[in-house]
């Protein structure tokens, strides 16, 4: 019989404990003699009712008699030491922490008009103090700080959990070193290495002192309160306020600064989280004795716990009360479900909220509250024996145990239609309550002996939640449902019981991004060849076959999914890499001999006006270039707005992306099919890269045959990488995995591209317009950038400037930023001077030039293209 208790946090499967078999347990957590068939005293089963009650009056007695006096009634023996765990919120305070020292540093360095002012006030009203009672704070907080980590070590060792307390003792003893040298180390950095500005708003001089100063880091802040972080302490009023004494006694006697205060305490919160996830922290998970304990403080009768699997235990009352399946909710569990929420909150419109900063106790009530709400919904799912706090970071929930088997352990036989039925009852009532699960998942149903279903696990639930999120439920289970017995079933079981207007409402949702990751995996493993059986649908098209079923019978029904993502991280990834970009170039823009403004001001009009006509006339090479490989006939007008419209999509689309997209989606709404469509577009993209190579090639030779050209040894380098490409080739094709992923990614050129390149072959003047075309775009954009160069007063060769495109433009289109930003510009900037010989002050005006005409310009225009081919249906 599988066991099935609440989760941790998202939707993983409850029922399994990982093939390991649940060893029983004592009160302490050693094992019991009265396992199951060891015929212990404890052992009843196979008994007459007499002899029964007999035989537990006795084992009763001999508890009694076991136990040491006390409202709990259970032993207490030892365990060994508990595992170390290395916790989510350790890494993520370390990096905030480190995030944070930077900002500080940072800020002290460009902030020094303030952080200079804020010192200056602190120490004129330090110098209202005496100096007699400076120094005799000073002096006093100073020894009480040093022995504050003592008195919390001894403490903590004459606690109940001594061994415990000698780990974390210990773990504060290392942050404490650590702290401390990373103190030392912070000082001498500013003493020698820093720039002067910096070590001038950490310190200041020393009363007294005409030559010293006093110390970046302040004193023993760092080391004590590392302690007092790694060790676990508990203690909160004195040790802060011990703290708060000792920087206040250093700020009145001038040894610190409020920028050295703040580091100290920075350095010593970050140290001791980095210590923690280095080492890792003991496990916070409770002991049996320490469960049974709170649950006996609950009001319950608990006898033993059983190991159920993570997390969970299966606890035996006395008296012949119902056995209890208990799950813990611990602060790491906790701390990486909300990670995990925050992301989805940030991805998704249909996540709940983060709760970023919520207890193990937040997330238990949250759990319970859900569970109760279901209850008074007339929905059945466990009952909640109690509720109880397990320690400082640690809570658990007891439920009332329930015998049954959760879906995935089902034979196929015995998934009738029934209890579909009955599966989709129970979810009608939470829609009806406005309740929302979101983890419909097989662990999630329960089926009793009987064969009624039960809603468990509730801890991601929501109450009064949307009707979006209502919708994600229903799609959510008729994909777990097809799973199992096919879309038929699954959407012939819902209609009769929802009806077909709620399942045509949740269609638009039927797409793995709603699903949950167990449902998601669920469909890749069963697409794999020779997973699928011959009763269930092939799971590849699964989605595809349930939205085909409801469709069948409502084909009113509107199918087009709804866009679920707020921000995809491809998206994300651009963004950042733009502001990173920008980041990067703009100071050096502005600081170079000749920045953009200035050399946009001198500018020759005249080469700035060819420039911006070569840069105009790309866009209809581009036009030619993609026409030429279309044998349809299109309107050459619209083509060429396409490819003005591609300079607004590219802003929000890494690389070539966007404009691949519009060009396919253009032809589509030419009335081309989508496999004809995506196969032009790849032909013209597969021949402007063997025309790319050719042309760079070509200007290698050429610049090599100048004059001045064996400065360049160009040819060699061009060679040397191909060389180096094939020879990467014939590696990843030696590896059986990486020629299958090859394969796959190499099996549309072969069967759709190189069959529309056939058809061209037969329009000899369609397939020249398009060579030419895209021989033009890389010549006019050359052109633009040799313009530019000639603008500003440089005079580098053409065939320089067009290995300097070709080069750059290649390596730089690689970037997942919008437009190539920051990754063309480095690139163009660099080749330039190596290649064109040109200065950095130069190359920085040429390229800004160069991009200002061709991706900041055409963005207007660009946007005007998109809206009237829009409004024209073309798009």
């Amino acid at each position: 019989m599988a066991i099935v208790t609440g989760r941790t946090s998202g939707d993983t499967d409850g029922g399994d404990t990982g093939g390991v078999p649940a060893q029983r347990v004592g009160d302490a957590g050693v094992p019991d003699s009265r396992a199951a068939g060891s015929g212990g005293p404890g052992d009843t089963a196979g008994m007459p009712p007499q002899a029964q009650t007999q035989a537990q009056t006795q084992a009763r007695t001999q508890a009694r008699t076991q136990a040491p006096a006390g409202p709990g009634r259970f032993r207490a023996r030892p365990v060994p030491a508990a595992g170390r765990l290395r916790q989510p919120v350790a890494l993520i305070r370390l990096l905030g922490g480190l995030f944070t020292i930077a900002l500080t540093l940072l800020l002290a360095d460009y902030a020094r008009a303030t952080t200079s002012g804020i010192a200056a006030d602190v120490a004129e009203a330090a110098a209202l103090v005496p100096r007699p009672l400076a120094s005799l704070a000073g002096g006093l907080t100073t020894a009480a700080v040093l022995l504050l980590p003592v008195a919390l070590a001894v403490r903590r060792l004459l606690g109940p959990d001594r061994r415990r307390a000698l780990q974390q003792v210990s773990d504060g003893l290392l942050a404490a070193v650590l702290a401390y040298g990373a103190t030392l180390g912070v000082d001498l950095w500013a003493d020698n290495l820093a720039p002067g500005s910096l070590l001038t708003a950490l310190t200041q001089p020393v009363p007294g002192d005409v030559l010293g100063h006093t110390e970046p880091v302040y004193g023993y802040l760092a080391p004590v309160l590392a302690f007092m972080t790694a060790s676990g302490s508990r203690e909160r009023r004195l040790p802060w306020a011990v703290l708060a004494l000792y920087g206040l006694a250093g700020l009145a006697g001038g040894f610190a600064t409020p920028t050295a205060l703040l580091l100290g305490l920075l350095l010593g919160w970050t140290g001791a989280h980095g210590t923690l996830y280095a080492v890792g922290t003991p496990d916070p998970c409770p002991r049996p004795g320490e469960i049974l304990r709170a649950l006996r403080d609950s009001g319950l009768r608990p006898v033993e716990a059983q190991a159920a699997g993570p997390e969970r235990y299966r606890v035996r009352q006395a008296d012949d009360l119902p056995d209890l399946d208990v799950q813990l909710l611990d602060r790491q569990a906790v701390t990486a479900a909300a990670v995990q929420r925050a992301w989805r909150r940030l991805r998704l419109r249909t996540a709940p909220d983060p709760r970023v900063l919520r207890s193990p106790r937040t997330g238990l009530e949250h759990e319970a509250l859900v569970t109760y709400a279901a209850l008074a919904a007339g929905v059945r799912t466990r009952r909640i024996a109690a509720t109880a706090g397990v320690g400082h970071d640690t809570a658990l929930i007891a439920y009332e145990q329930l015998a049954g088997r959760t879906l995935d352990r089902l034979a196929d036989e015995e998934v009738t239609d029934e209890l579909l039925t009955d599966a989709w009852r129970q979810l009608a009532l939470l829609q009806r309550r406005e309740i929302a699960h979101r983890a419909l998942v097989p662990s999630s149903l329960l089926i009793d002996d009987s064969g009624a279903v039960h809603l468990v696990d509730f801890a991601d639930g929501d109450i009064a939640a949307t009707e979006l999120v209502l919708r994600c439920d229903i799609a959510q289970l008729l994909t777990t449902l097809a799973l199992r017995t096919g879309a038929a079933r699954s959407v012939r079981t819902a209609t009769a019981v929802l009806g077909p207007d709620p399942i045509g409402a949740a269609l638009p949702l039927l797409q793995p991004i709603a699903l949950t990751h167990t449902t998601r995996r669920a469909l890749r493993l069963h697409a794999e060849p020779g997973r699928t059986t011959p009763d269930a649908p092939s799971p590849g098209g699964l989605l595809e076959e349930i939205r085909a079923e409801v469709l069948r019978a409502r084909p009113q029904v509107v199918g087009r999914p709804v866009r679920l993502e707020r921000l995809r991280p491809r998206t994300l990834l651009a963004v950042v890499g733009g502001v990173v970009a920008g980041w990067l170039l703009i100071p050096q823009l502005f600081a170079a001999e000749d920045n953009p403004v200035s050399a946009l001001a001198d500018a020759d009009p005249w080469w700035l006006l060819l420039a911006l006509a070569t840069a105009a006339a790309s866009h209809v090479a581009a036009a030619m270039g993609f026409v030429g490989f279309v044998p349809e006939r299109l309107d050459f007008r619209n083509a060429v707005l396409a490819q003005v419209a591609g300079s607004f999509v590219k802003l929000v689309s890494p690389g070539g992306v966007g404009g691949v997209a519009l060009n396919t989606r253009l032809l589509q709404r030419a009335g081309i099919p989508t496999a004809q469509a995506l196969s032009s577009v790849g032909v013209g993209t597969m021949i402007g890269l063997v025309l790319h190579l050719l042309q760079l090639g070509a200007f290698v030779y050429l610049l090599d045959m100048q004059p001045g050209g064996s400065e360049l040894d160009a040819l060699p380098a061009v060679v040397g990488g191909l060389a180096g490409a094939a020879a990467l080739l014939a590696v990843v094709w030696s590896v059986p995995v990486a020629r299958r992923w090859l394969a796959a990614r190499l099996r549309p050129l072969t069967t759709e591209v190189l069959p529309r390149l056939l058809d061209l072959l037969r329009s000899p003047t369609r397939l020249a317009v398009g060579v030419t075309g895209q021989l033009l775009v890389s010549l006019c954009l050359i052109a633009c950038l040799y313009c530019c160069a000639r603008a500003i007063g440089r005079e580098p060769s053409f065939a320089s400037v067009a290995v300097v495109f070709l080069v750059g433009n290649a390596a730089g289109s690689a970037a997942p930023t919008p437009g190539g930003a920051g990754a063309v510009d480095g690139a163009l900037i660099t080749l330039l001077q190596q290649t064109a010989s040109m200065e950095k002050g130069g190359a920085l005006a040429a390229v800004a030039l160069f991009r200002l005409l061709t991706l900041i310009l055409p963005v207007l225009p660009g946007w005007a293209a998109l809206t009237w081919l829009q409004r024209r249906r073309a798009l």
